[in-house]
């Protein structure tokens, strides 16, 4: 008899367990698809290179109130960033070509891999994300990043809470959740092996 307690106190408590680490994941994937990511990546790691990457990212983020003006939800900004690629293109063809650099530029959306990543006072949780993604040349170097969506690097960002709650706990206090994303990530194996 009490080999079956223990046994149903441990699948109780493993239950809850679960379900806590089911919610938390659950919580995961909704950020990861209400984000929308800025990713530059230079030709190469030269110096040279790196400084262009930055001269591109500083054209865009100057243009970027005209280029998104407008847009208030994730869709509408990628719907936006669809529609604007070649003009974004053109704008970082032009920096570089006014830089003495003759790189082809590749502009796309597309959904890809991130590590965890700080960006301010924020960590933004590894995973996949949709992201404007910006090529010059190889794109072999070092890359840069930041949040479009909710606007978090644009000019026109604002002090809004984009985030509930829990979310922005998440963000501003990883260390609290490690064992968390542990599970997570874990759980995310276990899948898919199946």
């Amino acid at each position: 008899m009490k080999k079956l307690q223990t046994a149903m106190a441990l699948g109780l408590i493993f239950a809850i367990a679960f379900g806590n680490f089911a919610s938390f994941r659950e919580h995961l994937n909704d950020l990861h698809s209400d984000v929308l990511r800025l990713h530059i990546l230079a030709n190469s790691d030269s110096e040279e290179d790196q400084e262009l990457k930055l001269l591109v990212r500083d054209e865009l983020l100057r243009c970027s109130e005209e280029l998104f003006n407008g847009c208030e939800t994730l869709d509408e900004m990628k719907e936006r960033a669809v529609e604007e690629r070649e003009t974004i293109r053109l704008l970082a063809q032009h920096i570089l070509e006014e830089n003495g650099c003759h790189d082809t530029v590749t502009v796309q959306l597309v959904q890809m891999d991130f590590d965890e990543r700080q960006y301010e006072e924020l960590t933004m949780p590894a995973g996949a994300y949709d992201a404007l993604r910006i090529l010059i040349g190889k794109g072999e170097g070092h890359n840069w990043w930041c949040v479009m969506y909710p606007p978090l690097c644009l000019p026109a960002a604002s002090e809004e809470q984009w985030f509930d709650d829990e979310t922005t706990a998440i963000l501003r206090q990883p260390e609290q959740f490690e064992v968390k994303f542990k599970c997570v990530e874990w759980l995310d194996k276990l899948e898919n092996k199946n």
